[in-house]
């Protein structure tokens, strides 16, 4: 990384109102009122405060009908916590440092996507954190096992309520084959994998 992006990563977060708002944001995204009322602060200081996180990248907007919320892109935040370090020493901090930017950047839309009891936020519009995401979905299905229709609609209803998408997509991405109503998986070399977008 770049000097001058290293200055500009801890200058914007120089400030403690901003290191309150990734705190605040940590728990999940949120909008631009419900961040005020929290620090007690006017709508357009934390406008303001925004338009500086998402310069250096750490801070995302989600858009619902008419509402904007704020969220922490943990993996940018984890990368810029990191390239003083690593500008410094050549990245051999801990052995966090050993996993790979795939891993780092899986880890990222894990984070992003799901709540921390499991369920599934929203399906990401961009295909590669979605693949990332139905990958994930299907960990508690076994390799060689035939599901029924129902059975597989149980097993999304734990993570979604979408299951129709969801199991559609299971197909689509070559995740899973079906045959008269029955579902098992693929081969994991027949998946589309995120890793090669």
């Amino acid at each position: 990384m770049q000097l001058e992006k290293i200055v500009a990563f801890h200058k914007a977060l120089a400030d403690p109102t901003r290191i309150r708002i990734l705190f605040l944001l940590k728990n999940g995204p949120l909008h631009g009122q419900a961040l005020a009322e929290k620090l007690g602060v006017s709508a357009p200081t934390i406008t303001h405060h925004m338009a500086k996180l998402r310069h250096i990248a750490i801070v995302k907007e989600l858009r619902d009908k008419n509402t904007i919320y704020f969220e922490l892109d943990q993996y940018f935040l984890a990368q810029n916590s990191k390239a003083l370090w690593t500008a410094l020493f050549g990245g051999q901090a801990t052995g966090e440092e050993t996993m790979t930017h795939e891993e780092q950047f899986k880890q990222s839309v894990l984070s992003n996507f799901f709540t921390k009891e499991g369920r599934l936020k929203q399906i990401p519009a961009h295909r590669k954190r979605k693949l990332i995401v139905f990958e994930h979905l299907l960990e508690g299905l076994q390799m060689g096992e035939k599901y029924s229709e129902s059975a597989i609609n149980a097993h999304i209803l734990q993570f979604h309520e979408d299951y129709c998408t969801i199991r559609r997509e299971f197909i689509v991405n070559h995740f899973m084959y079906r045959e008269n109503g029955i579902y098992e998986l693929n081969p994991r070399e027949m998946w589309a994998d995120w890793r090669s977008l």
